[in-house]
């Protein structure tokens, strides 16, 4: 089964990010994420534009931004340019969530949507044929190190399907509460992405032996 494990920088050490990244590089992952918080969509703030550049010109990684902001379309161009490769953004955060969608792709990134636990999976129906992604929070965002709600298994289980049938290789992607517990059932329920922050870089272990035990739980 292939399932690809995307870290979260939001968890790193940000003293140490450099050597952070490069060691899940060397643990053979090609993509991590950027999560752009703005402390009015979540209650928290994180990173930006600077950071992002900053990484496209120090690794080969695939960088997959994740805009937890208000008015992403606002923002698109510049993360575009900073080098993002992938951009999602949020259905709750914009009104005009297909001329979000469709900016995306026409920079010629991929495009993801997430929903945040209390969402429908429905929402995303009328968009579905835009999405490279379709991103399941399976926490409230705004801060690492939550537990995965449960309760989000059918929704994942129910866009893999609804991707399937569109046929446009879009995937879903699960973001929060991603540990060697969680995992298995998130993947099970139809999860090709798995985005996992404190279980890869704030368990304690070394990162490439936290990376090898989720690789080993999906199975």
């Amino acid at each position: 089964m292939t399932v690809e494990i995307i870290p979260s920088i939001l968890s790193a050490d940000f003293a140490n990010l450099e050597r952070d990244v490069r060691a899940v590089m060397d643990a053979g992952i090609k993509k991590i994420q950027v999560d752009v918080m703005d402390g009015r969509f979540v209650p928290n703030i994180s990173v930006g534009l600077p950071v992002v550049r900053s990484l496209k010109a120090q690794t080969d990684a695939v960088l997959d931004v994740h805009l937890m902001i208000v008015e992403p379309e606002r923002w698109i161009e510049q993360f575009a340019e900073a080098g993002a490769d992938v951009i999602t953004v949020h259905a709750e955060a914009t009104v005009h969530l297909h001329r979000a969608l469709t900016q995306i792709r026409a920079l010629g990134l991929r495009a993801g949507a997430a929903i945040n636990p209390a969402t429908p999976a429905g929402v995303l129906s009328e968009v579905l044929p835009l999405l490279d992604l379709a991103v399941v929070m399976s926490v409230d965002p705004g801060f690492g190190g939550q537990r995965f709600i449960e309760a989000v298994l059918p929704k994942i289980s129910h866009l893999a399907s609804a991707l399937n049938a569109v046929g446009n290789g879009g995937v879903v992607q699960v973001d929060g509460g991603i540990d060697v517990n969680t995992i298995g059932r998130a993947v099970a329920a139809g999860a090709k992405e798995c985005v996992a922050g404190s279980s890869v870089f704030s368990l304690g272990d070394s990162i490439a032996h936290a990376i090898k035990a989720l690789q080993e739980a999906v199975h």
